[in-house]
């Protein structure tokens, strides 16, 4: 078992835990926000399932149906991770919105303030376990996974000081408040979710940070060629694809060139442990003059032009 498939169990025993004690005292305590958390809790239950799946499934090589991996298996998790974290919030509203005009008062508040502390510290510790192994990983799922939980931080932090408040104002009310204003903390976080796992299963390019990394890194080898173009980028769980075009020297033989592409790849992989470069290269043509690095242009990829762009004339 993995780093990444460990800590995607690790969050499945916790969320496991606190479904059942927030489920109990909720009904006890008769308290919306607290079974509120207990919703909350299930989803995130849910997700860590998604998220020990996915995590096994991304780990994969590539086979005959799948030729670049499975890494988007991951993005597709974190997804619905986030649809499902949608859902939870819009429950809850539902639910918080009947509380406020025919609400029952909540019983037994120091059991309240009890599971919500132990819930907020729990969820602390797993989170940032979480956080760290997706960093290290570079797993959206389990980044996903580390949202979820620490979202539930807040949360649960809201509705002990909300449960507090009740207990010394005896203010009833406050308790399907604070669950909508819970409900709203958890749409903003899925939406930042949706957009973070969604994207790259469009194919959309690199982050301009990364994006930058990738040309200085083909910067230190400016010397040997004569230039390049079409420079793309996508991602796909945490493998990182590149492609572009190479100008080399038309005189060059081929071992050569190919000695070169193999240095730039690696740099690559320097740069980022599981990028998959494809590099295509082209002849410079009669009125290329082979000591002159054209990316001393404007037009020069180099200089953060469109990676996109068509081919740039050689004179």
């Amino acid at each position: 078992m993995n780093k990444k498939t460990k800590a995607a169990l690790v969050s499945i025993i916790s969320n496991t835990v606190l479904v059942f004690a927030k489920l109990f005292v909720g009904i006890v305590t008769q308290s919306v926000s607290i079974i509120s958390e207990a919703i909350h809790s299930g989803l995130d239950l849910v997700a860590s399932f998604i998220a020990f799946f996915a995590v096994q499934i991304a780990s994969k090589p590539a086979d005959k149906e799948h030729q670049y991996g499975h890494g988007k298996f991951e993005n597709v998790s974190g997804t619905l991770e986030a649809v499902l974290i949608f859902i939870a919030a819009i429950w809850i509203i539902y639910e918080a919105y009947h509380k406020l005009f025919d609400f029952n008062p909540v019983n037994q508040i120091g059991l309240g303030l009890l599971v919500m502390g132990f819930s907020g510290a729990l969820n602390w510790v797993i989170s940032s376990y979480l956080q760290k192994i997706a960093r290290e990983e570079d797993s959206i799922a389990l980044e996903a996974d580390a949202l979820h939980l620490r979202t539930d931080v807040y949360t649960s932090v809201g509705v002990f000081m909300g449960l507090l408040l009740i207990k010394f104002t005896g203010w009833s009310i406050l308790d399907p408040i604070i669950a909508i204003f819970v409900a709203l903390l958890i749409i903003k976080e899925s939406l930042k979710l949706t957009k973070r796992a969604f994207l790259p299963l469009l194919d959309t390019r690199l982050e301009e940070s990364q994006h930058r990394k990738i040309v200085e890194a083909l910067q230190v080898y400016a010397s040997d060629y004569i230039e390049f173009h079409k420079l793309r980028t996508r991602k796909a769980g945490a493998e990182i694809h590149v492609d572009l075009h190479l100008v080399v020297p038309k005189d060059w033989a081929i071992g050569k060139v190919h000695i070169l592409c193999n240095e730039i790849e690696l740099k690559l992989e320097e740069v980022f442990p599981n990028c998959q470069c494809l590099i295509h290269t082209e002849p410079c043509n009669d009125r290329c003059d082979n000591k002159t690095n054209l990316c001393e242009s404007d037009e020069c990829p180099l200089l953060g032009t469109d990676s996109n762009k068509q081919e740039t004339e050689h004179k």
